[in-house]
């Protein structure tokens, strides 16, 4: 297993080691050990969160009011997304810059994003699946949205699915709503920077 720290400091993408045979293929999604080695501190688990998405489907960027923030560590089951990671702590060294990682059900990464980092998927097959442990329940008073297509933010999304076919981004009627990330720094409501 190998841990990669991604542009946006904090944020790590994980390569598990996987053993295959004729019966199928086993490995380690996560460990916790492993986990706080690489990261430098543990992964306090209170929900575990599981989403089905057709092709298409672009979930976030959403992020957690911080303090108390939610670290996120998220890979597909099934399927293939595109996970982004966006800076959104203001005073960071790389706010407003994001990263992104394949995660799929060929390598079978993980992406851990500690507590004021947003966070979105595009799915890029009918059915992909992706599941995330939180570190805290989800609070909807405390959940915040940025739009995922704002172009000051400039995210390369995916235009192909995974068979090479047309995507049509497909958004909730929240996420649509969702401000840009000028508008969110105008209302005061990004999490700080802490160093």
């Amino acid at each position: 297993m190998s841990f990669r720290e991604l542009k946006i400091a904090g944020a790590y993408e994980y390569t598990p080691r996987q053993f295959g045979d004729d019966r199928g293929v086993f490995f380690e999604w996560f460990k916790s050990s492993a986990f706080t080695d690489a990261v430098g501190r543990p992964l306090t688990l209170e929900q575990a969160n599981c989403s089905v998405s057709a092709a298409g489907v672009l979930r976030g960027i959403h992020f957690t009011d911080t303090p108390p923030g939610q670290a996120k560590y998220v890979t597909a089951v099934t399927g293939a997304f595109l996970d982004v990671i966006v800076d959104l702590r203001v005073g960071s060294p790389t706010f407003g810059q994001w990263d992104s990682v394949l995660i799929d059900d060929v390598d079978r990464r993980a992406v851990y994003l500690p507590e004021g980092l947003g966070h979105a998927i595009l799915s890029l097959e009918d059915g992909s699946t992706v599941m995330y442990l939180c570190s805290i329940e989800y609070t909807p008073s405390l959940d915040r949205d940025i739009d995922p297509l704002d172009p000051d933010l400039g995210i390369d999304w995916p235009t192909l699915a995974r068979d090479g076919s047309p995507l049509e981004y497909q958004l909730s009627d929240k996420d649509r709503a969702a401000p840009s990330l000028a508008d969110a720094i105008a209302a005061g409501y990004l999490p700080k920077f802490q160093d």
